[in-house]
């Protein structure tokens, strides 16, 4: 996978404008007592974000009710979660290949992300997604079935097309990881 698309502030504009929508759902839907959200956005401080872009993603999308002032943050494409770097940092650095150390050593560097970070997401990726209620839900999707030891990668190729239409899919993908489950 091309990780050029982590600078690339094309790629980071449309991510902003999937995230937008995907607010304006969440914000449409409401809150479960029947109440009206307000936009009460989360300052952010993200890492590896293009500073063309860097404005644009130092919020995430979240609502506050006017009833109940119960929080209600919308799925996301740009942010995996509370980690503070993009999503799409996380998933391809993880992505990286035993003999594609030095080059991920490499990137590690220029982008300002300790290889210790890097080996935690890889952590995550083989310890802890395979037994998330995403990860669960939808595994038996995919034929032929993912190498679990080999996550992201192997799923990164699930996902066919140009570079930048896979990631995206990818990240619509694992977008209801980035906030607690919650029923309605």
């Amino acid at each position: 996978m091309c990780h050029i698309l982590l600078q690339d502030p094309k790629f980071s504009v449309l991510l902003l404008q999937i995230d937008e929508a995907l607010a304006s759902e969440t914000r449409s839907a409401g809150c479960s007592c029947g109440g009206i959200l307000h936009r009460a956005n989360y300052p952010r401080k993200p890492r590896c974000c293009p500073e063309v872009v860097r404005p644009d993603f130092e919020s995430r999308f979240s609502f506050c009710c006017n009833q109940c002032r119960k929080r209600t943050t919308s799925i996301s494409v740009r942010f995996l979660g509370r980690r503070v770097y993009l999503g799409l940092a996380v998933v391809l650095m993880s992505a990286g290949r035993a003999h594609a150390a030095s080059i991920i050593a490499q990137l590690s560097e220029a982008l300002n992300i300790p290889m210790r970070t890097i080996y935690r997401w890889r952590q995550w990726w083989r310890e802890l997604f395979p037994i998330t209620p995403l990860w669960q839900a939808s595994c038996a999707r995919f034929m032929p079935p993912v190498d679990l030891r080999l996550l992201p990668l192997s799923l990164i190729e699930r996902f066919a097309g140009i570079p930048e239409e896979a990631m995206q899919r990818l990240l619509i993908f694992l977008s209801p990881l980035t906030v607690k489950f919650r029923s309605r």
